[in-house]
């Protein structure tokens, strides 16, 4: 049987595992990350298997009559927190090269869980810098990336307040892109001079899924098929609400004899 000490190694790596898959990290990160964890703690019979939705580590003696115990974590609400994927990163090389206590690791994993993000604030200028940057790309002039700062900071308050009504990841995306439309077509309306397509486009590239593209390519280099496909289809399905939510809007104006 396993004994305390080993279940308490498997709920640690557990969590930290947890920690990183919800907030963005590589399946094979994770699962190189709970491996060593177990095996810092003399534990070489384990196993870990990871998807972006659901983590499965299972652990024994060795022998060939010992019971095998097996945990499965479901998650859920994957957010994008590359901070504290790096920090849990550095736990577990803490955890791994000295002698620091299972009790103690799982307090640091509490703390790096509960920890807050960036201020809402910094995160609005995040939004508008981005905003300004691809509309000055994307070919816009100055009253353009104007009307973009506008309309990034207003599209990105928009989508933290539908995600506080726990509205899913797809139809967030899609009300924020026909926001972002919305704006930059009654913009092109009222002020002389103003092209909507650098407006929109610079809003729309608030919410392009780049994180899980990166992450499905890097599964499927490592191996991982399965995170792979799953990662890849969350990213195809994103853009698609983008450009649906974007598109209603802009044949709305068309059919209404508006901007287009």
């Amino acid at each position: 049987m396993v004994n305390v000490f080993q279940k308490k190694v498997l709920m640690l790596a557990l969590y930290a595992g947890e920690i990183m898959m919800r907030n963005g990290a590589e399946v094979y990160r994770v699962e190189d990350t709970m491996t060593r964890i177990c095996k810092s703690c003399k534990i070489d019979s384990v196993e870990v298997f990871a998807t972006p939705t659901g983590i499965f580590i299972s652990m024994d003696k060795g022998g060939d009559e010992d019971d095998t115990q097996t945990y499965i974590k479901r998650i859920s609400g994957i957010n994008t927190d590359l901070r504290k994927i790096s920090d849990v990163n550095h736990f577990s090389r803490q955890f791994t090269t000295t002698d620091l206590s299972v009790d103690k690791g799982m307090e640091i994993l509490k703390d790096i869980d509960e920890k807050k993000g960036y201020p809402l604030a910094l995160r609005v200028i995040g939004a508008i810098m981005v905003s300004a940057a691809f509309c000055v790309i994307m070919g816009g002039r100055a009253i353009d990336c104007c009307i973009a700062i506008v309309s990034g900071a207003l599209c990105y308050l928009f989508s933290r307040l539908l995600k506080k009504a726990d509205i899913n990841s797809f139809v967030t995306g899609f009300c924020s892109c026909a926001l972002a439309s919305f704006i930059a077509l009654f913009a092109s309306l009222s002020i002389k001079g103003a092209n909507y397509d650098p407006i929109i486009i610079s809003a729309i590239m608030l919410f392009v899924p780049g994180v899980a593209l990166t992450n499905s390519i890097r599964d499927f280099l490592s191996g991982d098929m399965l995170s792979g496909v799953a990662r890849l289809m969350e990213a195809i399905l994103t853009a698609i609400s983008l450009a649906a939510g974007a598109g209603v809007v802009i044949k709305l104006f068309d059919i209404l004899g508006g901007a287009i």
